[in-house]
This record gives C-alpha cells, structure tokens and sequence, in this order.
C-alpha cells in the first residue's frame, strides 16, 4: 500500500487543494479500489485491489448531520463539485447539511453511494468523460 501517497491526497483533498477527478486518477494510481468515508467518526478507510485497508482520521472539522437526508441537498453539493465553484471542505458541509452520515466511492465500479441516517441512500454514477 502506497501511504504516502493515500495520505497526501487525503490531506490535500481536505484542504480543498484537490479536485474530484484528481483525487480519483491519484488514488487509482497508488491501488485503491475503494474508500469509506464516516462522517459519524471522522474517518476515511481505504481500501487497495490487493486486500489492504487504512483508516485515517479527518482532519476538517464536521458539523452537525441533519436528521434528515436530503436527495436534493447532496445532488446540489455534487453539482458543486463537480463544475468546480466548491471544493471539499465545502462539499463536507453540505453533505452533512444535507443528511449524509457516510458514501462509499467506489472507484473501480465509478460510482458513489451516499447514505442517511435512517438507511436512505443515493447512488451517484461517474459523470461520463466526454469525447
């Protein structure tokens, strides 16, 4: 497992020093297939192609989780990110503004799952690369 890498990344994502697709093309890289992110906890846990995992603790400060999920929150803050006018700790923001407890990126499936606190989910595709 390339920790060096993976803690950078974190580091800098948390930062707002990264965009999602760096984060991703970075992590992928290093041999990640997957990560955790708990809200709940304060922590991120990776997980490699080769079986490994790593929990590091977040460094943002978290703010309350809204009892409840908001599907249109979490798509607003995606969108945000997405065309680049938030940065993570923004994203974090609104995620819990919205509901979020935790997401799952799943990097080899490209695809993203946000999870409420009472079992809601959202399911957010990779935006299609265009040609």
């Amino acid at each position: 497992m390339d920790t060096e890498t993976i803690h950078a990344v974190l580091s800098e994502s948390q930062a707002g020093r990264l965009r999602f697709p760096e984060v991703v093309g970075r992590l992928v890289n290093a041999g990640v297939e997957s990560y955790f992110v708990d809200f709940a906890r304060g922590e991120e846990t990776i997980y490699t192609t080769n079986g490994e995992s790593r929990t590091e603790a977040m460094v943002l400060p978290m703010k309350p989780i809204a009892q409840n999920f908001s599907s249109e929150g979490i798509v607003a803050a995606i969108r945000g990110a997405q065309a680049d006018t938030i940065r993570y700790p923004e994203f974090v923001e609104r995620s819990a503004a919205a509901g979020v407890i935790a997401y799952w990126v799943f990097l080899t499936g490209k695809k993203v799952v946000y999870f409420g606190r009472k079992g809601e989910v959202h399911t957010e595709e990779f935006p299609k690369v265009k040609s």
